[in-house]
């Protein structure tokens, strides 16, 4: 048992604190800055750090709040971050967490002389803190009963509710029992129900699509209209012009390119996964300026023609990294609206981008995963005169 002065927020759902006068770092969860604690290790690989759960509050930060879930404590359920605060400071750290990442990580100067670090902030989307959560997959123990996974293990954790998902929806899948050792993709359609294993209707950007079972859609029902007004405001793909969609899914940010282009233009729509180019195909085909291209988008960038004008990028939670980054400005975009799920990656690839020609012009980012340290953001880049 360790007790510790817990010190900032630090990427990954954990506050830094030190065993001792310049001890080992310990990343503390279900901890918040300046609060005093007791903390069982959970994890201790050697060297300069352990990771820890704070299983008592000595001395509580006022922003501490009691958790709206009863899973979500030390040794339960690893899917929230931040049940233990409110609303408004997980955005305060979510925000502290995104300007340092991107000050530290080589971004920030790139940033910085061109907006405002500063003013950076991490936004509400609509619909509050719960119930915001459409899709989930649940892990299912050997016993067959379903839940959800403990914080970095395959431990299941049993649950009766998330209060993430919209109220009543999970409970009855909870109820029933499963093939042991598996893993189940819910959906939460538009009547309330889960359904497991199904596909889904979703609309955003005055569109509607049919998605197969496991074709990837945000799990926020607000994220998508956000991130299309996103694209619409920043894009400015010219009429008749060419416009990509880099691991573009369905198509959704397409079809916001496809309105800008025109029927004279091309929208090129890069996507790995079948199920979400057959998807987007059947939606978009009233749109003959789209194009989808199978294949992994890293790998197409230096194939397809003609060059762009304007690119947007949605890449895994890894980021595009240095090779996609140097083939992408080789075809020399006006314009990248670049999308990231996770600050660090996105920090990393801002500054790739710095070197290879582009200003960050603007940054924005959503808290999409309320209770999470996770969040969604978006940068404008613009190529810089030569």
């Amino acid at each position: 048992m360790l007790e510790l002065r817990v010190g900032p927020v630090a990427h990954g759902g954990h506050c830094v604190a030190r065993d001792g006068d310049g001890g080992r770092v310990v990343f503390v969860r279900h901890a918040l800055p300046g609060e005093l604690v007791r903390a069982v290790v959970t994890d201790d690989p050697g060297g300069a750090f352990c990771r820890a759960d704070a299983v008592a509050v000595l001395e509580a930060s006022p922003d501490r709040v009691e958790p709206a879930c009863p899973w979500a404590g030390p040794g339960g359920c690893g899917g929230c971050d931040f049940q233990h605060t409110d609303h408004a400071t997980q955005r305060v750290l979510k925000t502290t967490v995104l300007r340092e990442q991107l000050e530290r990580l080589g971004a920030g100067a790139a940033v910085v002389a061109t907006a405002d670090l500063a003013a950076v902030e991490v936004e509400e989307l609509p619909g509050g803190p719960f119930g915001w959560r459409t899709r989930v997959r649940l892990a299912v123990d050997d016993a067959g009963v379903p839940g959800l996974r403990a914080h970095r293990s395959h431990d299941v954790c049993e649950i009766g509710d998330c209060p993430l998902v919209p109220a009543g929806a999970l409970p009855p899948v909870l109820e029933r029992r499963f093939r042991p050792d598996s893993e189940l993709d819910v959906t939460v359609v538009g009547d309330g129900a889960a359904r497991v294993g199904s596909g889904a209707t979703v609309t955003a950007a005055n569109r509607s699509w049919e998605l197969s079972a496991g074709t990837f859609w945000q799990v926020h029902p607000a994220l998508p209209d956000t991130l299309a007004s996103v694209v619409r405001d920043w894009a400015d793909a010219p009429a008749g012009g060419v416009a990509w969609d880099l691991y573009g899914g369905v198509g959704l940010l397409g079809s916001v390119l496809a309105g800008q282009v025109g029927e004279s233009g091309t929208v090129l729509v890069v996507e790995s996964a079948a199920s979400a180019v057959a998807d987007g195909a059947a939606a978009l085909a009233d749109l003959p300026q789209v194009q989808f291209v199978q294949g992994r988008a890293e790998r197409e960038i230096a194939r397809l023609r003609p060059d762009p004008d304007v690119v947007v990028t949605d890449p895994p939670r890894a980021g595009l990294g240095k090779a996609a980054v140097r083939d992408l400005a080789a075809r020399g975009p006006r314009r990248i609206v670049h999308i990231a799920c996770d600050p660090a990656a996105l920090a990393r690839d801002l500054s790739l981008f710095a070197t290879a020609g582009y200003r960050t012009a603007a940054l924005r980012a959503f808290d999409a995963f309320p209770m999470t340290h996770h969040m969604e953001a978006a940068a404008l880049l613009e190529r810089i005169p030569r």
